[in-house]
């Protein structure tokens, strides 16, 4: 297991280094002049030039790239805000605990909705029940996240006046933006959930298991749903990985200081190093995740574990 581990962490060099070159280049082609964006319309192009000049923009493309990755190899430093000259690493380990937070209550929300949904849409195929959850499904999934959080707090907030509308001062604060975000999620889940347990049900294992006079529940949990896991938790781990790239309108929403807004406060502001610094963090993020992912499947199924350990 420690080797499979080892390989795959090292096989993050390879995509971090991809990811880089991917958003380096795009955002050095991008139309605009984030000097001139910084310092405004009404500053001469003598002064653009030279901030271009102190900040290395005037360098070719490949200089530019290898002093960037020079600085993250050696020194661990994603650079410094092109507007407010502060460190990177700094501000993100300040914003980056709310995403996570807001990330880990929203799944939380999306399993515990989903997972059950999809069950009894399963159990009860073509039934009232199954077209209902599949109608929830459908319906949430359809809906924009930020109508959702727009009527939360319209009604919440503003109506009966028992919901922080902004802010993270509270726990209450947490509770519409995780559920605005959980609900989006919950769709897939529930139906992956639904299509993974109708195909474990057809199969010969539980025709045998309920003729041994096996009860109805130890059928589904021990039978049934475990070796239905394996690709909800794909479904759970992909959806907890985009949560955290996908926070943007729920923190802006509810004015939430995380890593959502402090990237679209970058981009309008054409703040390329927080950009890129922003990009490479959710890209680790989200390879982690994936590695995360792969470790539970061992301990789910001793199948793969067997795989990892070649044993």
């Amino acid at each position: 297991m420690l080797r499979f581990i080892g390989k795959r962490l090292l096989w993050m060099i390879p995509v971090l280094l991809g990811v880089s070159i991917f958003i380096f280049t795009i955002l050095y082609f991008t139309p605009g002049d984030p000097v001139r964006t910084m310092l405004g319309p009404m500053a001469s192009q003598e002064d653009v030039e030279h901030v271009r000049e102190e900040l290395g923009l005037n360098d070719p493309f490949l200089v530019q790239y290898l002093n960037f990755m020079k600085e993250i190899v050696l020194h661990g430093n994603l650079g410094k805000s092109f507007s407010t000259g502060e460190s990177i690493i700094s501000s993100i380990s300040i914003r980056i605990p709310y995403t996570i937070r807001v990330a880990l209550i929203s799944m939380f929300v999306s399993v515990l909705i989903g997972i059950p949904l999809g069950m009894v849409a399963a159990l009860h195929q073509n039934s009232w029940l199954d077209n209902l959850s599949m109608f929830l499904s459908m319906f949430f999934v359809s809906i924009p996240s930020f109508w959702i959080a727009l009527e939360l707090v319209i009604f919440f907030s503003l109506r009966l006046h028992i919901l922080p509308a902004m802010g993270v001062e509270t726990w209450k604060a947490y509770i519409m933006p995780c559920v605005s975000m959980g609900l989006g999620g919950m769709a897939g889940i529930a139906r992956q959930t639904r299509s993974s347990m109708l195909e474990v049900l057809g199969q010969d294992y539980v025709v045998t298991a309920r003729s041994k006079g096996l009860s109805n529940r130890d059928v589904i949990w021990k039978h049934v749903f475990k070796n239905a896991m394996i690709p909800i938790i794909t479904t759970v781990g992909g959806s907890f990985a985009s949560m955290l790239g996908g926070s943007l309108i729920a923190e802006t929403v509810f004015a939430i200081p995380g890593m959502g807004v402090y990237l679209m406060t970058a981009i309008s502001n054409r703040d390329y190093p927080v950009i890129r610094g922003s990009a490479l963090i959710l890209s680790v993020w989200f390879s982690l995740c994936i590695l995360i992912v792969d470790i539970i499947y061992a301990f789910v199924d001793p199948r793969i574990k067997q795989q990892y350990t070649g044993k």
